[in-house]
């Protein structure tokens, strides 16, 4: 039985790796079943006996991300936490730096963006959580809906990471990236660009 996961989790990993390359230099859109299996290396009937078409696969790749991606998170987001401790952000980047090109294939919006809609979704959700939660624990009452505030949010870090991950050499150092958005976080644009507070 654990050889046969292993096989199936290899099996799985080489699809996945296979998609994500073809998504990257050919467009999702363009690809078949036929270019993936050869890609991998893996025969058509193996495709089948784990995914039933490449939309399948692909959703599956996005929500492995996404699964992965909020176990890491869990541990990061005490609500009790007074601020933003900037935890979230700082996963959530390295998550990608780790992940890079399944990250690309999904904030560029192939698979006609659906990745990209359900890991925005997926964040601002999140984020969403987490702000009431914290508000409720602090005893704060938000000054403006936090519906908006998490989806911004979302907005923001998928905006950033992509232009981040996409970026010429040399690029940005990730450390910096994070702690910008951090302070903005904290401070918010109007203090970012240089003015003080009135």
């Amino acid at each position: 039985m654990e050889r046969e996961d292993k096989r199936r989790t290899r099996t799985r990993a080489l699809l996945r790796d296979a998609l994500v390359s073809l998504s990257l230099a050919r467009g999702y859109s363009a690809l078949t079943v036929e270019d993936i299996v050869a890609e991998a290396g893996v025969g058509r009937a193996t495709f089948y006996t784990h995914f039933p078409d490449k939309e399948k696969l692909y959703d599956h790749v996005v929500h492995s991300v996404i699964d992965d991606l909020d176990t890491r998170l869990a541990p990061v987001t005490d609500v009790n936490d007074k601020g933003f401790t900037g935890k979230p952000v700082d996963t959530l980047f390295r998550h990608a730096a780790e992940h890079a090109d399944l990250y690309r294939m999904i904030l560029r919006g192939e698979g006609d963006g659906r990745g990209l809609r359900l890991l925005a979704d997926a964040w601002g959700d999140r984020a969403l959580e987490v702000f009431r939660a914290r508000a409720d624990a602090l005893g704060v009452t938000p000054r403006v809906d936090l519906r908006v505030v998490a989806r911004a949010w979302a907005g923001e870090q998928t905006s950033v990471l992509l232009w981040w991950l996409e970026s010429a050499a040399p690029r940005p150092a990730l450390d910096d990236v994070i702690e910008t958005l951090v302070e903005l976080s904290r401070r918010g644009r109007y203090w970012a660009s240089g003015f003080d507070p009135e």
